[in-house]
């Protein structure tokens, strides 16, 4: 009886310390310096929410001005309220501008009532194409629908210049395609939620990273909520500000 009684302690533990894990809030900061005209462009990203409500005091404890804020998929999925909808874009709206990437479980929503409540929120949503964002290097944001993503990517990159475009996929095995033909000075991608539950090196799907890989880079969230079951371990929720130094000093690569 006691060995039982230890081994139900022991299983307890572990899942209110997944339960924990996965309700943390982790806030990344990723630089990255490249040529280009002096300025520095901040940009909030945040994936894969679900149904989990954004918390407040990470909202405000980002203090530096924020250029963009983009949502990069799996915003809302069929458990998602109106509540936590609207609650999470007035958040994210305090930041900035917001943009919104297509995921895998948006749809479970009603799409023409989500692209009313974007519009109404006036939230743009990048869906095969590039938008430019105000910046003296004219930045633009790249981003593919994940429902085409195979078809979009040649719309996306079209008229963009490398070092000067960030690059969105909600899910980063498009990055192959895409740079194979193009290579964007960011590439960010989610979906994957780090495997949300590993066990040391082992998960279902491969850990989130940032990696700069000759003069370009690459960042893969974990995302900030949970699908299936609210538990993760070993793959921190987390979401991102990222920080772009351009220096007419830099030398490119």
């Amino acid at each position: 009886m006691i060995i039982i009684a230890i081994m139900i302690a022991l299983c307890v533990g572990v899942f209110l310390y997944m339960f924990k894990q996965a309700n943390e809030n982790n806030v990344r900061l990723h630089t990255i310096r490249t040529a280009g005209k002096d300025e520095t462009i901040r940009l909030f990203f945040i994936s894969d929410t679900h149904a989990r409500k954004i918390n407040e005091q990470m909202i405000a404890s980002i203090t530096e001005p924020v250029d963009c804020v983009v949502i990069g998929g799996d915003f809302v999925d069929r458990r998602t309220s109106k509540h936590i909808m609207h609650e999470n874009i007035r958040l994210l709206k305090t930041l900035g501008p917001v943009y919104f990437v297509w995921g895998n479980n948006d749809r479970e929503q009603e799409e023409s009532a989500l692209r009313q409540l974007f519009k109404q929120h006036e939230i743009k949503i990048i869906e095969n194409e590039s938008i430019i964002i105000e910046s003296k290097n004219n930045v633009k944001i790249s981003a593919v629908d994940f429902q085409f993503a195979s078809r979009g990517v040649e719309r996306a990159i079209q008229n963009c210049d490398e070092q000067m475009t960030i690059f969105i996929a909600h899910n980063p095995q498009v990055f192959p395609k895409i740079h194979s033909k193009f290579k964007p000075l960011l590439s960010i991608g989610a979906h994957l939620h780090g495997g949300q539950i590993r066990l040391g090196n082992f998960g279902i799907q491969p850990h989130g990273y940032f990696a700069e890989k000759n003069g370009h880079y690459e960042l893969v969230s974990n995302g900030y909520g949970t699908t299936l079951v609210p538990l993760r371990l070993g793959a921190k929720p987390e979401c991102h500000l990222i920080e772009i130094k351009f220096n007419p000093n830099t030398i490119k690569l």
